[in-house]
């Protein structure tokens, strides 16, 4: 089975061409029918799966065979959680519809909304937008949705975890009454099943990995050490291993800005991405990152959502994330198409019980790796002792800080050491005879 398969029509068939698209991934051979039917769909994909097209092209198929008129009321909507990710999207529609009639435009923030109004009265046949966007050019009278027919809510799982559920429920009642919805997640949290129930009507479940899964393709491994040394760690990874892309998490704007520091003056090219960015340097970064200039792209959760780069090798997470389904969308960054891709985290003491909870969400216990020089403090001899008893058993704290808490608390030291550091540098240190 190809994509000609689908009897799509010759401008697809000849954008996807030009585009080398031949071999149909899991994702796209199990949603296009369904999606191609008109049913609600409700699709769990990670990122990388090539789940874009999947919905993409049989929504071009549509519209091109309804052969609507173009106006300023769009007759499909995508809804994505960033706009790095929107104005991916969008750009992947454009691709596709290239040899079309149809017209796309992109509303996201940290650009001026009047350049996107301006795109909207000249017409429009698909909007790929964020929620705030979006609802900015409806208050302006810029956009009506009456007219969607087609809505896709990407990458559903995130946007809850934002607080746009009121959003995106208005959304809905505000689109066509014969409509279809699309809606795609990377995991299926409760939140999500109860959100689905409620707003799909008989939708057709589309699975092609265990749910919460990550690529088969990624391999996992955990570098435990002590916080104080993880930027130590990554700096003499990175020159040992002589690793030339590597995406870096962290969960504060802060500790992404000291990391960049550090690792520019240990003589490692690095550009940093998150949301004090405007939208210009976070493009700048990335392009720089995509072309070797920098060997290190430090980004924080939302500021990565949308980062494309093929054939990435590896994703280093120097903080764990404070929700463990957040693990499987950052490392959705490497391993993608079938390609190899290494997700390496360093875990600190404190991290103990979130490294145990990814485990248990992706069904895996992950690898460690003791790297001689950077052992942790033997006082609980650490990581490695995860997951053999329950975590109701694990000795907890009654004023344990809250997962926030706790990393702001850690940026806070690194900060100090860094000070430190550099206070140092270049000094020569000598002990006095007593």
């Amino acid at each position: 089975m190809n994509f000609k398969s689908f009897s799509f029509a010759p401008e697809i068939i000849q954008a996807l061409d030009e585009l080398n698209y031949h071999t149909l991934t899991p994702i796209q051979r199990a949603a296009i029918p369904a999606v191609r039917k008109g049913k609600d769909v409700l699709a769990s994909a990670q990122t990388g799966t090539g789940k874009t097209a999947a919905f993409a092209l049989p929504i071009i198929q549509k519209l091109v065979e309804s052969e609507l008129s173009t106006t300023n009321a769009p007759h499909a909507l995508v809804l994505a959680p960033t706009r790095e990710l929107a104005e991916q999207i969008a750009n992947n529609f454009r691709d596709f519809a290239k040899h079309t009639s149809l017209k796309v435009v992109s509303l996201f923030g940290g650009v001026s909304t009047a350049g996107q109004a301006n795109a909207l009265k000249e017409g429009v046949d698909i909007v790929v937008a964020t929620p705030g966007r979006l609802f900015d050019h409806i208050r302006l009278g810029n956009l009506s949705l009456a007219s969607v027919k087609h809505l896709v809510l990407d990458e559903a799982d995130r946007m809850l975890d934002m607080g746009f559920i009121e959003d995106m429920q208005n959304v809905i009642k505000s689109c066509a009454e014969e409509r279809q919805i699309l809606l795609f997640s990377a995991t299926f949290p409760a939140a999500i099943k109860q959100f689905a129930s409620k707003v799909l009507k008989q939708a057709e479940i589309v699975r092609v990995d265990q749910t919460n899964s990550t690529a088969s393709t990624v391999e996992h491994v955990v570098y435990p050490v002590e916080e104080r040394r993880k930027q130590e760690l990554l700096s003499e990874l990175i020159g040992k291993k002589n690793w030339q892309q590597v995406l870096v998490f962290v969960n504060m704007k802060e500790t992404a800005d000291e990391l960049v520091k550090e690792l520019n003056l240990d003589g490692i090219p690095a550009g940093v991405c998150h949301g004090d960015k405007s939208q210009g340097n976070r493009r700048r970064a990335l392009r720089e990152f995509k072309e070797g200039k920098v060997r290190v792209l430090v980004a924080t959760e939302v500021a990565a959502r949308g980062i494309d780069i093929d054939g990435l090798p590896r994703v280093i997470n120097i903080d764990l994330p404070w929700l463990a389904e957040d693990y499987v969308h950052r490392i959705g960054r490497t391993g993608r198409a079938g390609r190899q891709g290494q997700a390496i985290s360093f875990v600190s003491r404190e991290e103990e019980n979130t490294l145990f909870e990814i485990e248990t969400l992706i069904g895996q216990k992950i690898k460690r790796v003791y790297l001689e020089g950077y052992e942790v403090s033997n006082r609980e001899v650490l990581i490695d002792k995860i997951g053999k008893k329950p975590a109701h058993l694990r000795r907890t704290r009654s004023n344990k800080l809250s997962g926030q808490a706790t990393g702001e608390a850690r940026a806070v030291n690194r900060s100090r050491i860094s000070s430190i550091r550099k206070s140092l540098k270049g000094e020569k240190l000598s002990l006095k005879k007593l």
